[in-house]
């Protein structure tokens, strides 16, 4: 057999960092599966999503809510909380109903942060994709949102949050989904872009099942429900505001 000379083995220690290089990187990124592929919607939701290109082309854009449909709701149940909370923050509502991560994601590279600098940003989306995406293909394209935001946006602060309980209680499917991609996102609060909070407890019973009062269908707020959410989160984001 021959000598394992020193060259040779630096040859494979070169070899072996780059495997491992290459490896890690692969990690690190999220793999493209339908949580992460951007992709659009038709109807009314284009419609919706243009007069967002609309509002934010204006400019004068200090915190910005993106979201499903219950963060489209604090314009119809939440309308009066949200006046109270935000009206005077110069906030922009970028939520719609039905989306999933992979639409926002379609959403922010399509104009809905053009040329614009919130303070702040809260994120909410996830819930729609529990029915056909595992906790870790949520939590991939929830990273991949707050990537977009960083890049198009570095100085605006992210206040991202877990995703909402649903279902009656602890047993629900679809909520223990939600709550596995929770665990994995929330490790991405780096305590100085992003951060994360989960709110969820706040709407539930000791026992840990959803009320009716707070979630009528048991996934929507009700307005009660909305003002648990705007207290739960002031204190965090007015620090994120500079207030």
């Amino acid at each position: 057999m021959r000598p394992f000379t020193f060259p040779a083995m630096k040859s494979a220690l070169l070899i072996g960092a780059l495997v491992f290089s290459l490896s890690l990187s692969a990690e690190e990124k999220p793999k493209l599966h339908s949580a992460t592929k951007p992709e659009p919607r038709a109807g009314g939701w284009m419609k919706r999503h243009e007069s967002f290109n609309t509002r934010v082309a204006k400019g004068n854009v200090d915190l910005v809510f993106i979201g499903d449909s219950i963060t489209q709701g604090w314009g119809g149940k939440g309308k009066g909380v949200w006046a109270k909370f935000y009206g005077k923050r110069n906030t922009v509502n970028l939520g719609i109903g039905g989306d999933r991560t992979q639409h926002v994601i379609w959403r922010l590279d399509n104009g809905n942060l053009k040329n614009i600098t919130p303070k702040a940003a809260v994120i909410m989306i996830g819930t729609n994709n529990s029915g056909g995406n595992t906790s870790k293909e949520i939590a991939d394209g929830v990273e991949v949102i707050v990537k977009q935001i960083r890049t198009k946006s570095p100085k605006t602060k992210i206040l991202l949050l877990g995703v909402f309980p649903r279902g009656t209680n602890n047993a629900d499917k679809r909520r223990q989904v939600n709550e596995g991609a929770n665990a994995i996102f929330s490790k991405l609060d780096d305590g100085k872009h992003v951060h994360y909070l989960d709110i969820g407890p706040k709407f539930l019973e000791k026992d840990g099942t959803l009320t009716r009062e707070i979630m009528p269908d048991l996934l929507h707020l009700s307005e009660k429900g909305y003002s648990i959410w705007a207290e739960s989160i002031e204190s965090e984001l007015a620090k994120l505001l500079g207030e």
